[in-house]
């Protein structure tokens, strides 16, 4: 497996910085300080923990789940995408997400809180050290300090963007800060755009040290073009988003499978992915994809056996039907028509007896998707159904299919004695990804052709993906096909909406981009009136106002001894 540069520090970085239970504690305890760390060294030490915290895992410890980049439980067990999985009992906290009633003592936000403000301490220390190696006579050379201080400054505007998505209201915590506690009212966007825009000013098509791995122009155009669709100002990041698209190659080029395969990741298609390792850093593990650990399948005698969770919603597979012109539907009420018949619910006799409908006219993004009963699974054979799940009645039919690698790899793609810690990195932002954004500037901005071309580019990719086959003949009928005009600019944005979920479902886009876009109480309450007729713990689910954001953990308010306020809503 690939060997990561940027973890070789990681025990230096871990004495000398240890890991704040609190982001309030200026200097944690354990930090080394003054000549030790004010060297060339020191700085790159910094520099190399600050991009170790990308994968949410501190001092070789598990159970980032909150933390996770892939933000498969925040950004899409909260959506219509999936469900918790696993069996009620397993990781309660979970349960409370999904059904959108956490509490502020709620585990998995206070995870994700601590690693992010750890990451953004790393850089904050980056930048402080610079400036003082600067300051003396064995400093770096004018590029590298430049470009040190825009690595760092684009990895702190990560970490604050996911704090920003999931909380709303987080204080800004920079190198220059003195006080102990600082309020978490005033909007932190402003600087947010402000370090990546120094990022996209001041970094190189490649950065030096690492031209792969490491955060570059192309890293901080892309970043800052999703921060102002965030903001909705699209006629500012459509020419980022373009500069992106123009430095790669075309899309329709780049394998779609390309992306959840260790063996050809960090491709053009990657533009910022959270690199993992197993094997070779000698580390056990403890740099591969922790976040994702429980989320593979669950039996007897598979490649990977643990845990059950993320399983892919009954919904989900239904909105990737596509209708006799091979388009998808794009109103819920249509796609759940005539819904998808899983084996789910049916009796043990009939169970035994359920057939694929090969009849179903789908995309086939949803077999590289999700794993469904009688469908191949990568090269594990063909998904049995119950036996590959581990309580359906809490999960559903059907399991995540993207993180989950190859049964050939599993030797050299996971951690020793952990087969589900796997390699395989995790895309923060792709290609497709950045040219669905920039087809909704478009929207918004009334070139509607354009965004036309854009969405029928990304559909023309995946209409390449391999047809999945049993006995040599297609368990589905694939069908995606570009679409033929864009009506209006309302249909237009439905489109795109909705290719973003096909595209990139399972991604941890899904709660954020209904948030953002003004619908998550609107699709969600009609998506748990629909998923509770098959999960009646669903049922009463009903989106209130606070629930686009999650309360700010309690341990974190009582530290800043109330300086720190909570979202509204909650107590």
């Amino acid at each position: 497996m690939k060997k990561i540069n940027y973890i070789i520090f990681s025990i230096f970085l871990l004495t000398a910085m240890g890991c704040s239970k609190s982001f309030l504690e200026k200097n944690p305890q354990g930090e080394l300080v003054g000549e030790q760390l004010e060297t060339q060294e020191g700085v790159e030490g910094f520099l190399t923990g600050a991009y170790s915290l990308l994968n949410g895992n501190v001092n070789g410890t598990f159970g980032n789940y909150g933390a996770a980049p892939s933000q498969w439980l925040l950004g899409e067990v909260t959506s219509d995408n999936a469900h918790k999985g696993s069996d009620n009992g397993d990781q309660p906290n979970m349960n409370l997400l999904e059904r959108h009633a956490p509490t502020s003592t709620n585990d998995n936000l206070e995870n994700v809180w601590v690693r992010c403000f750890e990451g953004i301490l790393r850089c904050n220390n980056t930048l402080k050290f610079l400036n003082i190696v600067q300051a003396g006579d064995k400093k770096f050379q004018e590029a590298r300090a430049i470009e040190i201080q825009a690595e760092a400054r684009v990895l702190r505007a990560h970490y604050y963007f996911f704090l920003a998505r999931i909380f709303k209201n987080v204080p800004l915590i920079t190198e220059t800060t003195t006080t102990v506690a600082v309020d978490n009212t005033p909007d932190i966007y402003p600087a947010i755009v402000n370090d990546l825009k120094f990022g996209v000013d001041n970094l190189g098509i490649v950065t030096s040290k690492d031209p792969v791995t490491r955060v570059n122009k192309v890293v901080a155009q892309a970043y800052l073009g999703k921060v102002y669709l965030y903001q909705k100002k699209y006629l500012d990041a459509l020419p980022l988003l373009n500069a992106v698209i123009a430095a790669r190659p075309q899309l329709e080029t780049l394998p779609y499978t390309n992306n959840f395969d260790i063996t050809t990741e960090n491709g053009p298609e990657a533009i910022f992915a959270v690199q993992h390792s197993v094997g070779a850093d000698g580390t056990g593990g403890e740099n591969g994809n922790v976040g994702d650990i429980l989320n593979f399948p669950y039996g007897n005698g598979l490649p990977i056996t643990c845990c059950g969770f993320f399983q892919p919603s009954i919904d989900l597979a239904n909105a990737f039907k596509v209708d006799a012109a091979g388009l998808p539907y794009l109103v819920a009420q249509d796609y759940r028509t005539n819904p998808y018949k899983s084996d789910f619910g049916l009796s043990d006799a009939e169970k035994k007896a359920y057939e694929l409908d090969k009849s179903l006219r789908v995309d086939p993004r949803m077999d590289y998707t999700m794993g469904r009963r009688g469908v191949p699974f990568h090269d594990w054979g063909v998904m049995q159904g119950d036996s590959w799940i581990r309580e359906p009645s809490n999960g559903g039919p059907f399991v995540a299919y993207k993180n989950v690698i190859d049964a050939s790899q599993v030797s050299s793609g996971t951690g020793p004695g952990n087969t589900n810690v796997t390699g395989l990195n995790v895309n923060i932002i792709r290609l497709a990804d950045v040219y669905l954004m920039a087809a909704e500037c478009e929207v918004e901005a009334g070139s509607v052709p354009k965004a036309l071309m854009l969405v029928n580019q990304v559909r023309a990719r995946a209409a390449k993906l391999p047809a999945k086959q049993v006995g040599g003949v297609n368990v589905a009928v694939y069908q995606v096909n570009p679409y033929l005009s864009f009506p209006n600019q309302d249909y237009a944005r439905n489109a795109v909406r909705m290719e973003r979920r096909l595209e990139l479902a399972l991604e941890g886009h899904r709660f954020y981009d209904l948030v953002r876009w003004g619908i998550a109480k609107r699709t969600l309450d009609s998506y748990f009136q629909f998923e509770g007729d098959y999960f009646p713990y669903l049922k009463p689910v009903v989106m209130e106002d606070r629930d686009e954001y999650f309360p700010i953990p309690q341990n974190q308010i009582d530290r800043s001894q109330g300086i720190l306020k909570q979202n509204s809503g909650y107590n």
